[in-house]
């Protein structure tokens, strides 16, 4: 269970939207409304190894995604989904899942009808469903399979693939108009004309708005808020946000904090995704992690207990407190999933690891548990206090294990009787 953290200073307002339930089995996520802006990511794993995919979607699930998006391309990979669906459900692993597809879309959800009924969504892009006429057929057929199987869809648009037809015709009327938009201010109007008239041209094949959910992804940060400003302006469907291709490390990270940080503030956003590339060898659960707190460090949900923690000085006399904090979150987001089914609440917690006497004590009080490490000179006792008041003095070499039991017992302790 995880809650939602509403400012009372009146500065944020949910921009309104259809509220979409994605469903399977006992699970139902909603997007829009007044639901909280739900996390999802995407396996990069080959589909059609389902073991490998099945390894992941569990991790992303058991990290917070509360969507888990797979790549269907091939018949393989379509099949695939079938056999990684009734794999997750025999484990209780009721994450929908939400098919990604280009070009053939139509084709596989026809061929492989039980992949159909085993996704709780689509991803539609309308640049890659076929030109013209052929591409109206394609995208009438994924609908038409949509409405039979209740799944609902995300129109996603994309600047790298973008409708080239449409972006011709805008920018030829606008030379037709003496030039008024830069080409670039086009193409940010292009990406928002497919996104509202594919999304239009679905409710009028049947679909219902409440099924739908848009987005328009770009790689650059001004060009998302611009785009997603004038998305909000255009429409009440529900709105998928990402800084897409966002980038390695600290660049995908940044960016993407950037991008999401100011459309969330205007109240813009009802799904997020981070899309971080992967450092060789790191998790793919890392996205999850940065759109979690993403959030939390916005004051819109709260998913686990975040670690307050100096960045050392000299009066820091080793890496001590380093390793504590690291070790600190670490434990905390272990124990999420278990404190989450016995100590509902828990997430708002608040935790202090200090480096020094000159802040360390009284952010340890202010915390809800902290403890304030010995810097430089000073006695080799570390003091653990709880809401304010001490409660302990820890040293030794089983500092780490002795503050953990001591987080583990407040929380069941403080969250668990509830």
């Amino acid at each position: 269970m995880t809650q939602q953290v509403i400012h009372t200073d009146g500065l944020r307002r949910r921009r309104p939207t259809h509220a979409v339930a994605v469903r399977w089995g006992a699970r139902t996520v909603t997007i829009g409304g007044d639901a909280p802006v739900v996390v999802q990511s995407m396996t990069n794993t080959p589909t059609a190894d389902v073991e490998a995919t099945y390894a992941q979607t569990v991790a992303l699930a058991r990290a917070g995604s509360e969507l888990v998006r797979l790549t269907v391309n091939t018949p393989e990979a379509a099949r695939a989904v079938v056999e990684l669906r009734e794999k997750l459900d025999r484990a209780g692993i009721w994450v929908p899942l939400v098919g990604d597809f280009h070009y053939n879309g139509h084709k596989l959800l026809a061929d492989v009808p039980e992949c159909a009924e085993a996704l709780s969504k689509y991803r539609i892009n309308p640049g890659n469903v076929g030109k013209g006429a052929k591409g109206e057929e394609n995208f009438a057929m994924m609908i038409e399979t949509a409405k039979r199987t209740g799944a609902a869809v995300r129109i996603g648009v994309n600047g790298g693939s973008l409708d080239q037809a449409l972006l011709a015709r805008m920018m030829d009327e606008n030379a037709a108009k003496g030039n008024l938009l830069t080409p670039q201010a086009v193409l940010r109007e292009a990406l928002v004309e497919s996104a509202v008239s594919s999304a239009d041209a679905a409710v009028r094949l049947g679909l219902p708005a409440d099924r739908i959910v848009l987005s328009a992804k770009v790689s650059a940060v001004p060009d998302l808020l611009a785009v997603y400003r004038r998305l909000s302006e255009r429409c009440r469907y529900a709105l998928h946000l990402g800084l897409t291709e966002a980038g390695i490390g600290s660049k995908g990270i940044v960016a993407s904090a950037a991008a999401l940080a100011c459309l969330l503030e205007d109240g813009i956003g009802d799904t997020i995704r981070v899309s971080l590339t992967p450092a060789p060898g790191s998790p793919r659960t890392e996205e999850v992690v940065v759109a979690q707190e993403i959030l939390q460090s916005m004051g819109i949900r709260a998913f686990a207990p975040m670690v307050t923690s100096c960045p050392g000085c000299g009066r820091t006399s080793s890496d001590l407190f380093q390793r504590l904090a690291a070790s600190t979150q670490a434990f905390l987001r272990e124990r999420a999933p278990a404190w989450r089914e016995r100590a509902p609440g828990f997430e708002s917690m608040t935790v202090a690891v200090m480096g020094c006497v000159v802040n360390g004590p009284g952010e340890s009080r202010a915390a809800d548990i902290g403890i304030s490490l010995p810097g430089a000179g000073e006695s080799p006792v570390a003091p653990v206090y709880v809401r304010g008041e001490k409660v302990a003095s820890l040293k030794g070499p089983d500092m780490e294990r002795d503050f953990q039991d001591m987080i583990e017992k407040f929380v069941l302790s403080t969250y668990g009787a509830r």
